[in-house]
């Protein structure tokens, strides 16, 4: 643990409990830089953590104060993510500067820290979350690269148990080769699409905790949240349109998280 204090924080509000852990990828060319934006007053953003590719882990903000990593964000209809949430920025260019996987370093470092943080904190493994989790519309971080079935099967955060196993791969590699749209009960939807199984979806995508309108319709806002959504849980094909087999895997973590 490296001590870089950054003076980009604030008191938490009273009475706030911490309740939220969010990743994030840092999206800038260099650790260096990275630790030069978190830290400037002027960008007015932070983080509790930095952990580099080679797992050094930067500790920038004191838990029980305020970082500002979430910006506009939401879940499970609470619009302040930063006053009950620890963020943790991983090193990583990001997808518009050569997004690349996260070296085992960096994931063996992450995942220490994530459960000591757990262990410090009652958050639930449903409120483990990704930058695009809580902000679809504007982020896509860390992306379908990073390895939350990993993490989950740490104890950190969830993952449908049925998909973490040879046989699940196996069965969904199946499924997808060559499939046709309706193929043995199997549905896709396009774009715009309209339908009462797209509702059924967004309805399961909000009581999960998304901000999402069951409208029935697959626009525009709906696919950027059904994206975030799979690059979280279904990372094998992130495309935002909905299809059985997200609808399986969402139902699964409906079921997991009671």
């Amino acid at each position: 643990m490296i001590d870089y204090p950054c003076l980009n924080h604030e008191p938490r509000s009273e009475g706030a409990q911490v309740d939220m852990l969010v990743l994030h990828y840092t999206g800038m060319e260099s650790p260096e830089a990275a630790l030069d934006r978190l830290c400037d007053p002027a960008q007015k953003v932070s983080a509790h953590y930095m952990i580099d590719e080679d797992g050094s882990v930067f500790r920038l903000v004191p838990e029980e104060r305020r970082a500002w990593h979430a910006g506009l964000a939401c879940w499970r209809g609470d619009r302040d993510i930063n006053d009950r949430s620890i963020g943790i920025e991983l090193v990583n260019p990001g997808h518009d500067l050569g997004y690349r996987p996260f070296p085992e370093e960096q994931m063996a470092a992450v995942e220490r820290l994530a459960r000591e943080i757990l262990d410090r904190r009652a958050i639930p493994p449903e409120r483990v979350l990704g930058h695009s989790d809580v902000a679809p519309a504007r982020k896509c971080d860390p992306g379908e690269l990073f390895d939350w079935a990993r993490l989950a099967r740490a104890g950190v955060g969830l993952w449908p148990p049925d998909f973490d196993t040879a046989e699940g791969r196996a069965r969904e590699h199946a499924r997808e080769k060559g499939r046709a749209r309706e193929h043995a009960g199997e549905r896709r939807f396009d774009p715009d699409a309209t339908d009462p199984l797209i509702g059924e979806v967004q309805r399961g995508l909000a009581r999960f905790g998304y901000e999402i309108q069951a409208t029935g319709r697959l626009d525009e806002p709906a696919r950027r949240v059904v994206a975030a959504f799979q690059r979280h849980f279904r990372p094998s094909r992130v495309d935002g349109l909905i299809d059985s087999e997200t609808a399986r895997r969402l139902e699964a973590l409906l079921a997991m998280a009671g």
